[in-house]
């Protein structure tokens, strides 16, 4: 499956590494984060390589609803409970300076991406207490929101809290323009080339061969790959699906996500006319749902029943991402490393999350202090909440590890993850095997598509 956003841009392509270089950088993942870190970079004047495993924007990045705002669902209350007034404010902060940053960077670099400005909304269909209070909490941090009754939203809703002056954009076009401007710098970029391998001396080592020795590594590839840092136990897999489809009439203008279950995230599709809408929700941990056939159905289900009109979607994609324990991605120095910097559970936001994030990773590396560091500070432990969850959550990660080696043990068809050993599911709809454990994905003949596994599936 091609998403809609891939389906109709092109970036160019690059060729392989085919001989070891050296660099002042290696960006590993050419995606949302790898791209713009590796231009801040180059814009400081550093020498750098950017690795990527498949083609530029590819996965996630390329999967995304294309939405840079600082609404992230009814988050903000939450932030407050859990980390006090004065780190949800820099959250807060972080990300709405982030949906400007993306805008300039867009403006200066002048490029095509169908940014505009628009509200994004949170919005229910049921009691608006809840809402109250996000809108509360929103307010007091500084952020650009307001509770309004819900008619503006353009879907069914009983209450919303609108936040001002968002930005929506067509993801593939900007990474594109992010790519070009970095060879502009003297960037180089290497497509095809995976890494699985980055020793403490900064040498990356590519499953072809050659290798890049760098004075600091970013690893940018939506989960650092193999047990770098160990994030794989200390993160969630979470996949999402998406579908565009056009109306019969035309589409809410504005950006919106649920509160209710099941949650639907709707924003305009302008390549489908004013009519043209897209839909992402059925979200669930990776590798435990088998029929992802039938969400795809309810989402377009779902469009039909609120317009009241037989819809087929015309592109459907999923992408997936990682949570934290603690609601904030970890972003900084890898545990024991220096010079290995890692950003990775952007919760499904990675599109403002990211922009902060290349914003610390470039500031760490040129030796720059950065407001929101500490925050997002990819060391921490958390608090006691924080480690009680990932003690249940690596109960159940163990519980399918075992499953997968007895899968082994049996000879049965159901093939096991290359990183752990967990058993896989087979995906019906985007027709991958996915990983429970820690959200690896392979496709069908074996080959990764997305890690921490480095290594592809013997199907023989």
């Amino acid at each position: 499956m091609v998403s809609v956003w891939r389906a109709t841009a092109e970036i160019p392509s690059y060729a392989a590494l085919s001989a070891d270089e050296e660099a002042d950088v290696v960006v590993i993942g050419g995606g949302w984060i790898g791209l713009t870190t590796a231009l801040l970079l180059a814009q400081d004047g550093a020498d750098v390589v950017l690795l990527e495993g498949g083609r530029l924007g590819s996965r996630t990045s390329g999967n995304t609803t294309g939405k840079v705002t600082s609404q992230h669902g009814a988050i903000y209350a939450d932030l407050i409970e859990r980390h006090g007034e004065d780190k949800a404010r820099l959250y807060a902060e972080a990300n709405q300076a982030a949906v400007d940053r993306v805008a300039e960077l867009a403006d200066s670099l002048e490029i095509d991406c169908e940014l505009t400005r628009t509200p994004a909304f949170v919005y229910t269909t049921d009691s608006a207490e809840k809402l109250k209070r996000e809108s509360d909490a929103a307010t007091s941090l500084g952020l650009p929101a307001h509770l309004t009754d819900g008619r503006e939203v353009g879907v069914p809703a009983s209450a919303a809290v609108r936040f001002d002056d968002q930005v929506q954009l067509h993801p593939v076009k900007y990474l594109g323009g992010l790519a070009a401007a970095l060879t502009r710098l003297g960037g180089r970029i290497y497509e095809q080339t995976r890494v699985v391998d980055l020793d403490d001396s900064v040498v990356a080592g590519t499953e072809s061969g050659p290798q890049v020795r760098a004075r600091h590594a970013v690893v940018a590839t939506l989960l650092p790959f193999g047990l770098t840092g160990g994030y794989f136990a200390r993160t969630r897999p979470q996949e999402s699906h998406g579908i565009a489809v056009r109306l019969p009439t035309e589409a809410p203008t504005g950006m919106a996500i649920s509160i209710d279950s099941p949650v639907r995230s709707t924003r305009p599709w302008p390549g489908g006319g004013p009519n043209g809408l897209i839909v992402v929700g059925g979200g669930h941990e990776t590798g435990t749902v088998e029929d992802t056939e039938a969400i795809y159905q309810g989402l377009a289900d779902w469009v039909s029943s609120t317009w009241d009109h037989a819809i087929q979607a015309e592109h459907r994609w999923s992408a997936h991402d990682y949570s934290t324990p603690d609601l904030v991605p970890y972003v900084g120095k890898s545990p024991g490393h220096s010079s290995i910097l890692i950003a990775t559970g952007m919760h499904k936001w990675g599109l403002s999350n990211g922009m902060v994030a290349a914003g610390i990773l470039s500031d760490l590396i040129a030796d720059r202090p950065n407001r929101w560091h500490s925050l997002y500070d990819a060391r921490r432990i958390g608090d006691a909440h924080a480690v009680a969850k990932l003690l249940k959550d690596n109960l159940k990660v163990g519980k399918d590890f075992a499953t997968g080696h007895l899968s082994r043990a049996l000879h049965t068809d159901k093939p096991v993850c290359t990183h752990a050993g967990c058993a896989l599911t087979w995906n019906n709809a985007d027709t991958t095997w996915d990983c429970s454990c820690h959200g690896s994905r392979f496709a069908a003949d074996g080959a990764v598509l997305d890690g921490p596994a480095t290594k592809p599936l013997d199907l023989s």
